[in-house]
C-alpha cells in the first residue's frame, strides 16, 4: 500500500490511535514524484469456461491454460535488483467476477493479522489496486495475508490530490482463499509458497457516489499488483517480527515487488499501473502461442 504505508512505518500504532493515518497519508506523498514511468504492462484475461471454486487451488481447466504474468520486479523498476523471491499473478472473468490468482514464493511464510481490516502490510502481504475505467480516480485496493485476512479500502481520488481512504468502504462478496506448501508462523523450518486466489464481483467496485464498470469483450482496465516483503528476526517468544537496524534500532525498510514497475516508491498514481484488456475469448480456446504473448513487457 505504498505510499500509505511508507510514511506510517514508525509510528502507526500512533497514528492509529489519534486518528491521523488519513491525514498523514495525505501529506506523505507531497514531494514524491516519478521521473519518466516505465511502460505499463498488459495483461489479457479470457473468460472463465466454467465456475471456479475458490479454494486456494488452480485446479480448474480455466486456470491451467490461463497464462502467468511475467516475475514481479522491483516498484522502481530496472533501477532496483530483482525480487528475492517469485511472485507471478494470472487473472480469469466471467459475467460476475473478475478472478485473480497470485503465487508467491516465500522461504518463511508468517503472519499474526487476523482480523478483518487491520493494516495487513505492517506485515508480509499481497495487494491489488484496480481502476476499473481508467481515469486515475475512483479506485480500489485490497490487501490479503497468508492467512487470508484482508484490509480493503476506496479512494475518491490519489493522496497527492488531496484523497481521503474510504476505510470502512468494503467488496461486499469478495471471495478468497489461501493454500500453503509449508507451514505459516514455523521459524523452524523453510516454506516453499503460498497460493492466493480471489473473486472479486463486478458489482461490488462501487459506492454511493461511483456506479460499477461492468466489462465487455474488449474492455480495459488500470489494474496492478504490490507484494510487500520485509526483513524478519525471530523474537524470544519464537515469533516472527520485522527485523529492526542493528545501530539505530529501526524497522527496516520492506521490499515493495510489483507486477508493473511504478518507477516510483508509490502505488498510489494509477496513471503507472499495467493494463487490464477483456476478452471475450474462452480460456479453454486459447491458443498456445497466444498465452506466451499476455503479458508484455
Amino acid at each position: 500500500m505504498k505510499n500509505f504505508n511508507l510514511l506510517t512505518k514508525k509510528n502507526i500504532p500512533n497514528i492509529l490511535q489519534t486518528g491521523a493515518v488519513l491525514a498523514l497519508a495525505a501529506i506523505i506523498t507531497v514531494g514524491a514524484r516519478a521521473q519518466t514511468p516505465p511502460s505499463p504492462k498488459t495483461y489479457t484475461c479470457y473468460r472463465a469456461e466454467k465456475r471456479i471454486a475458490i479454494d486456494g487451488h488452480l485446479d480448474e481447466h480455466s486456470w491451467k491454460k490461463a497464462a502467468w504474468t511475467s516475475s514481479f520486479v522491483d516498484i522502481e523498476g530496472g533501477k532496483k535488483p530483482l525480487p528475492l523471491q517469485e511472485t507471478r499473478v494470472k487473472m480469469l472473468w466471467d459475467d460476475q467476477y473478475l478472478f485473480i490468482a497470485a503465487q508467491i514464493e516465500e522461504e518463511h511464510i508468517w503472519a499474526y493479522q487476523d482480523k478483518k481490516d487491520q493494516i495487513v502490510y505492517l506485515e508480509n502481504d499481497f495487494e491489488v489496486f484496480i481502476d476499473p475505467d481508467g481515469d486515475t480516480e475512483n479506485y480500489y485496493e485490497l490487501e490479503i495475508n497468508a492467512i487470508n485476512n484482508t484490509f480493503d479500502l476506496f479512494l475518491p481520488k490519489p493522496y497527492r490530490k488531496g484523497g481521503r481512504a474510504q476505510l470502512k468502504w468494503d467488496i461486499k462478496g469478495l471471495k478468497s482463499a489461501v493454500s500453503v506448501i509449508g507451514t505459516v508462523n514455523n521459524a523452524k523450518d523453510k516454506d516453499k509458497r503460498w497460493t492466493l486466489e480471489i473473486a472479486i464481483p463486478f458489482e461490488s467496485l462501487s459506492t454511493e457516489n461511483v456506479k460499477p464498470v461492468i466489462p465487455a469483450d474488449g474492455s480495459e482496465w488500470r489494474i496492478n499488483f504490490s507484494r510487500v516483503n520485509w526483513q524478519h528476526e525471530i523474537g524470544e517468544d519464537g515469533r516472527y517480527k520485522r527485523k529492526r537496524h542493528a545501530e539505530t534500532g529501526k524497522i527496516i525498510p520492506e521490499y515493495n515487488w510489483v507486477w508493473s514497475p511504478q518507477g516510483i516508491i508509490n502505488m498510489h498514481y494509477p496513471e503507472y499501473w499495467g493494463k487490464l484488456v477483456f476478452s471475450g475469448t474462452k480460456a479453454g480456446e486459447i491458443k498456445e502461442e497466444t498465452t506466451l504473448k499476455t503479458d508484455k513487457t
